[in-house]
């Protein structure tokens, strides 16, 4: 019988994905990540509910009878993630922690758990698929197109790829909770987390002040003629493309271009300024095939909610590709992840810089 090590987050997904892996025959095996103290006072949690993700994991293995293990890996999260989200911000950038997480904490540690404790295969509550040909596995859009998570799991590697199974590709996220619901589990309704993790109210700003114990000294708003339109409160307060709360009065909207960290100034423009015809993606990882040996017409997306935009991808180095797009697409942000799809398929991504 086959040994699996099943990702529980404590939340329906990687339930679900338990049952189903159980279901199927394999030996199962739990796992959960304490990726930080929630009761350190940086993170602004309930401190009363701070175990609720790690209670409700241990709760639904009880009940299918299957043993978990806890591991603490909130060393690695605070060097691989929470250290370079405010590290980015600091340099001007947007983050994307859950594509980091995915890439140093989930599926790294996954393994290192899988490997000790004898697993063949690991199981996550991912809505995406997982294809191979020529000897190479890629990642394929998930059938609830909804719910595909396909854009944060680029970065997976080949050794990765080969021992993961994602038992949700092919159901629904309302198929799921019905499965759950079936099941007695305690979560069958609970909400998913719709934010950053590690952050209860989307206040990245105050966050990174209490993390670093920094103050971010204020600077200037800038238009794009070169002229000081205003005061801005701090570099890592604004992201691109954000018009909301930059206390500017000149008689149209403005929006967030571009942060000049030299200069500690902010460059704001009509929306119609934010479009960019050309993106460079760098620490590029292949997915479909080892590199690019031809420039390409593909699909674009540049961040998670972004449909995807016609474009054509050059590899110009090692690990950087050229992005044209077909038409010019609004606010790319330096930090964010592009990843090239041919229809359903990641051939692979990186990030903007």
């Amino acid at each position: 019988m086959a040994k699996a090590l099943i990702a529980m987050s404590g939340g329906v997904d990687s339930s679900v994905t338990a049952y189903l892996m159980k279901e199927q025959g394999y030996d199962c095996i739990g796992v959960t990540f304490r990726m930080f103290d929630k009761s350190d006072k940086i993170f602004g949690f309930d401190t009363s509910v701070a175990d609720n993700d790690i209670n409700d994991a241990k709760a639904v293995c009880d009940k299918l009878g299957i043993p978990i293990i806890v591991a603490d890996v909130s060393e690695q999260f605070k060097r691989h993630v929470i250290d370079n989200f405010i590290r980015t911000y600091e340099k001007g950038g947007t983050p994307n922690p859950c594509v980091e997480c995915n890439k140093h904490i989930k599926f790294d540690l996954l393994n290192e758990v899988a490997e000790k404790n004898g697993c063949d295969i690991i199981a996550t509550g991912h809505y995406a698929k997982i294809g191979s040909e020529n000897g190479r596995f890629y990642i394929k859009k998930a059938d609830d197109i909804k719910k595909d998570q396909s854009y944060f799991l680029y970065s997976l590697s080949q050794e990765q790829l080969k021992k993961i199974q994602f038992p949700l590709s092919e159901i629904t996220k309302e198929k799921a909770r019905e499965i759950a619901e079936n099941n007695g589990f305690i979560n069958a309704r609970k909400k998913d987390s719709q934010d950053v993790c590690f952050i209860t109210n989307g206040d990245y700003a105050s966050f990174i002040c209490r993390a670093t114990g920094k103050k971010y000294p204020h600077g200037k708003f800038i238009d794009e003629n070169g002229n000081i339109v205003g005061k801005h409160n701090g570099m890592i307060n604004y992201t691109i493309g954000q018009r909301k709360g930059l206390g500017l009065a000149m008689g149209t909207p403005v929006y967030v271009k571009n942060k000049d960290i030299k200069t500690n100034s902010i460059i704001v423009s009509a929306n119609e300024g934010l479009f960019q015809s050309e993106i460079y993606v760098e620490d590029f990882n292949f997915m479909y095939s080892e590199s690019l040996s031809e420039r390409i017409q593909c699909t674009v997306k540049i961040r998670f909610n972004h449909i995807g935009a016609s474009a054509t991808a050059e590899q110009i180095d090692e690990n950087t590709i050229k992005i044209v797009f077909d038409t010019p697409q609004r606010a790319p942000a330096k930090g964010q992840s592009a990843v090239l799809y041919d229809n359903d398929i990641v051939l692979g991504g990186g990030i903007i810089k």
